[in-house]
């Protein structure tokens, strides 16, 4: 009787060992997974001042103050006439000097703006950039795919469209159909027309 007793001790000792053990490991498991998925969470939370974590893009506050406009174009005619001006941190200016490629983080600016002429002491006809404000564009650089499912961001970039009735959101619905046809000429420099900003090339002297 005592050893039967005995055995049934010793079995259960046993059996609760054994799940001791496999509650143990996945104890174990997990937390070799957290170091992991903190480090993702964290990435997310410190990537960008301009994007929240469920990856939706908005316009920087007083970007023309803050950044260093790296140059423009001036489209004469049709919608999107007018200046485009570009802007950037000064720090992704500094890492593109160094490295030719635009930093994890590095926000680009569009801004559109009306224009109008008139004759000047430089010349006639001559075009400026007005108060009006049309619409932005602005481009963040992710060079880890953080938002792989979202269908704003891809190809290296989150790209966004910003009415100036909604400063704080973006229109864009798929960057592939919206956004990507008029960028691929410069597929092979980042998506970016840099022959446009002149803040990227080192001066000869």
């Amino acid at each position: 009787m005592k050893r039967s007793i005995g055995n049934a001790t010793r079995y259960t000792y046993l059996f609760r060992n054994k799940s001791v053990a496999v509650l143990l490991t996945a104890v174990l498991f997990t937390m070799a997974l957290l170091p992991h998925a903190g480090t993702a969470m964290a990435d997310k939370a410190n990537f960008s001042l301009y994007v929240d974590k469920s990856g939706n893009i908005t316009l920087p506050d007083d970007f023309q103050l803050s950044m260093i406009h790296l140059g423009s174009w001036f489209v004469p005619e049709g919608e999107a006439s007018g200046f485009h001006n570009v802007y950037t941190e000064p720090e992704t200016a500094r890492a593109y000097l160094k490295t030719g490629k635009f930093p994890d983080g590095a926000t680009l600016v569009k801004e559109l703006r009306s224009s109008a002429a008139s004759n000047y002491t430089t010349g006639k006809n001559v075009s400026h950039a007005t108060s009006d404000v049309k619409q932005w564009f602005v481009m963040i650089k992710d060079t880890k795919g953080r938002f792989a499912n979202n269908p704003v961001w891809g190809d290296g970039w989150g790209w966004a469209l910003i009415k100036t009735d909604s400063s704080s959101r973006s229109v864009t619905a798929d960057y592939r159909t919206e956004c990507l046809p008029c960028h691929m000429p410069a597929k092979n420099t980042d998506w970016i027309y840099v022959e446009g900003y002149p803040m990227l090339s080192k001066p000869d002297r």
